[in-house]
């Protein structure tokens, strides 16, 4: 058996590929859409990509289940339940075996994070008693469970989802012998669960040990369980899972974007384009064409992206020089395919047109406490944290609205407020604080170092506000 896993840690997202080296027929699990990687280790192997399978219509990334059909030929395929799409598609039925030659891969029906969910378990051989290993998509995490009640599952409730999930959990994969590899589709960071372990592999007896999910609890109590202190999901998953169903255009991921002027990208701004800083918040603080939103490479840049512009949104880009395709390929990986141009090297054109330039308020903990107790304040204080990481403090008198929320509820907040924004270490803050710019908020600062810095370094005689 030849097994790759491939993991992009700016998504969480895990794929892979599994193929029999006897026969040379492979299949690819939850492919990116940027499939260079996957057939290029194919042919590196000797190996030919007969079958994509998909567990679930993915909510949080636009999968590559047709540029790779389109490169290599092979069939796209979903669980039966996946309903009917805008493309050919196979319908994998639960306990349906996939002979590779000696490898061979059973389907079972684990509906629960989405009603169409199956996971693949494998075996390295096909008389084998026990398997090899399960790829569990998002059903069952390393350290958590999908989550059932994204909007991906439109019609159905969580109460609903949760106790399907339930029975797969208890009836499909814990039933697995304890000695099964666990490979799943996501990792810490993704916001398809709440308690996702940085490990990117396991075992069923493992998860059985410390998965706080698998607890011994009725299936009303483990639905409470899974569905408290979730993450705000991303503005853009109802839309990629809705894509996936879809045709749509291909990834032609080595183009990259328009060069664009500073006086174009004025223009397109002007226009109601989306301008996507993409530098370091310390360098966009420093300076930036004004109206622009921070959102860091260095980060979970597509996931924030998304969160900030719509997917029918035209987005310019400012980049450091050379990682303009970067910018655009991480862009698409979430279908975010309408970026019309990019400003390469941004610093000359800034240092000669000054008047399109602003800098960022940036505050120390030990600022912002000081500005906390001066009676005049009227500061508003927004933290743009998950529930999950609020529930562990925050700052006495900040209104919490997760960043993935902002966008749709600024009317909530006084545009006219001397306003502090802060997250958990800076990277949301700065994206935060500068799309409240971007919107017309006059008066906006972000917490440098966020509450791990606040609670580390603040007086402890500053009063709650």
């Amino acid at each position: 058996m030849i097994f790759e896993q491939y993991y992009l840690d700016c998504l969480s997202q895990a794929s892979y590929l599994v193929g029999d080296e006897t026969t040379g027929r492979a299949v690819v699990v939850d492919p990116r859409r940027d499939v260079d990687v996957y057939v290029d280790d194919a042919a590196a192997a000797g190996l030919s990509i007969e079958l994509v399978i998909e567990t679930h219509f993915h909510a949080d990334f636009l999968s590559g289940h047709l540029e790779l059909a389109r490169r290599t030929g092979a069939e796209i395929a979903y669980g039966e339940a996946a309903g009917t799409t805008e493309f050919p598609s196979r319908k994998l039925a639960d306990g349906e075996r996939i002979s590779l030659g000696d490898v061979t891969l059973e389907v079972r029906a684990t509906p629960g994070h989405t009603p169409e969910s199956i996971s693949i378990v494998v075996y390295e051989h096909g008389d084998d008693d026990t398997p090899w290993g399960v790829l569990t998509g998002d059903t069952l995490f390393i350290g958590d469970v999908g989550r059932p009640d994204l909007l991906a599952s439109v019609g159905r409730t969580p109460q609903e989802l949760g106790h399907m999930l339930y029975d797969s959990l208890h009836t499909k994969l814990m039933t697995l012998p304890g000695s099964v590899r666990v490979f799943p589709a996501h990792g810490a960071g993704s916001a398809c669960g709440k308690n996702l372990s940085t490990e990117t592999q396991s075992t069923i007896g493992e998860q059985l040990r410390t998965n706080y999910a698998l607890a011994d609890v009725d299936r009303d109590d483990f639905v409470a369980l899974v569905t408290e202190g979730q993450p705000a999901a991303p503005g853009y998953f109802l839309y990629d899972a809705s894509r996936n169903r879809q045709l749509r255009p291909l990834l032609q991921d080595q183009e990259a974007p328009a060069a664009i002027t500073l006086d174009g990208l004025v223009a397109a701004r002007d226009a109601g384009a989306v301008v996507l800083d993409t530098r370091s918040p310390e360098d966009f603080a420093r300076g930036h064409v004004v109206g622009s939103v921070n959102v860091g490479l260095g980060g979970r840049f597509a996931e924030y992206a998304g969160s900030v512009a719509g997917p029918d949104d035209r987005i310019v880009l400012v980049c450091e020089p050379g990682t303009e395709v970067e910018a655009k390929v991480r862009l698409a990986r979430i279908g975010y395919d309408q970026v019309v141009g990019a400003l390469g090297d941004p610093y000359p054109a800034m240092q000669d047109h000054p008047e399109h330039v602003g800098v960022a308020s940036r505050l120390t903990a030990s600022a912002l406490a000081d500005v906390l107790v001066r009676p005049d304040r009227g500061v508003q204080l927004v933290d743009v944290r998950n529930p999950g990481e609020v529930a562990g403090g925050t700052i006495p008198g900040a209104v919490h609205i997760p960043l993935a929320r902002l966008r749709l509820e600024l009317d909530t907040l006084d545009p006219g407020a001397p306003t502090v924004v802060y997250c958990a270490g800076g990277y949301r803050s700065s994206i935060a604080a500068s799309l409240l710019r971007a919107r017309g908020f006059v008066d906006v600062s972000d917490l440098v170092g966020g509450y791990g810095a606040w609670t580390t370094t603040r007086p402890t005689s500053a009063p709650a506000p």
